[in-house]
């Protein structure tokens, strides 16, 4: 599980992000290469890795679902622990979709290290996949231990901008949205954002943050 893809500025690097998969998609998907190429542009080095039920379907393994979120929290921590000794400097936590629920998770634990500055989630999903009457997911959000940076579509169905300017988050956690981003951050075709356009801002959002910490 932790042989990680690095993306690694060739300028000065500001911060490094640990980046996890979704659910269904492995860390070379193309949305993932995107997201790691403009990181690095912006000054942030990028290590993906993947959770040990997506790397096994590169072996013949089943495509079994995921296991649930919480489970995946120890295989953070274990790839958290292998990437502070590969680089220097300051820490950020991220994912995509679920694997930014599980950023915020680890966030949330008692034993972070030091280096750990922020978390960001890009296409957090607030609740089930147009379903906003469900449970919201946000227990992660509120007892997350560091700042947490939300990179969010406005057309998310994991949450729109609606329906997420209708409830409090707190004061640690700050949010993007992305203009007319789907859940993957891509536009629709009548709109005059573009797919890399929104994540090259994403990528300039998390610098800025890194810039914070």
């Amino acid at each position: 599980m932790n042989s990680f893809l690095w993306n690694r500025p060739e300028a000065e690097t500001h911060a490094t992000l640990l980046l996890a998969h979704g659910a269904g998609a492995p860390m070379d998907s193309t949305f993932m290469e995107k997201l790691a190429g403009s990181l690095c542009l912006a000054g942030i080095a990028v290590a993906r890795f993947e959770f040990a039920y997506m790397a096994q379907r590169r072996t013949g393994g089943s495509k079994r679902p995921p296991p649930r979120a919480d489970k995946l929290i120890g295989e953070f921590q274990t790839a958290l622990q292998a990437v502070m000794s590969e680089c220097e400097g300051p820490l950020l936590l991220g994912g995509k979709s679920m694997g930014g629920r599980v950023a915020a998770m680890l966030g949330g634990g008692g034993s972070l290290p030091g280096r750990v500055k922020g978390i960001c989630c890009f296409g957090y999903p607030f609740h089930p996949t147009g379903k906003p009457d469900a449970d919201w997911r946000l227990s992660p959000l509120e007892e997350a231990k560091r700042p947490v940076l939300i990179l969010q579509g406005d057309r998310d169905p994991f949450g729109t901008k609606p329906e997420i300017d209708d409830i409090s988050l707190p004061a640690h956690v700050s949010l993007t949205y992305l203009e007319d981003g789907n859940h993957d951050f891509g536009p629709r075709g009548k709109s005059p954002a573009t797919l890399d356009g929104n994540i090259q801002m994403a990528a300039k959002a998390v610098a800025s943050f890194a810039s914070t910490l």
